[in-house]
């Protein structure tokens, strides 16, 4: 799996993420910011952080760090394979 790749999945993944309850597909700008942090991040703790801090500056809410761990797995499992496969 290539870059490319690997942010069209983690697209989806941010895609289908609602944390604020707006609908899917609301987090355009949001998304694309998480998924340009995610080349630089390898650890949950940090991206799930960048994540809250991201959603935050942009809606001026605050997400639990919990819900932004959850989607942090999830995208650095993308992240993860795209980096083992052969």
């Amino acid at each position: 799996m290539d870059t490319v790749d690997m942010d069209k999945r983690a697209l989806r993944i941010m895609e289908g993420w609602d944390p604020f309850s707006v609908g899917t597909g609301e987090y355009h700008t949001e998304a694309n910011d998480v998924i340009d942090r995610l080349h630089d991040i390898d650890h949950p703790s940090d991206l799930a952080k960048a994540i809250q801090g991201i959603y935050e500056s942009s809606f001026k809410q605050w997400i639990p760090l919990e819900k932004c761990v959850e989607v942090s797995y999830k995208l650095l499992a993308v992240k993860y394979e795209a980096k083992h496969i052969i």
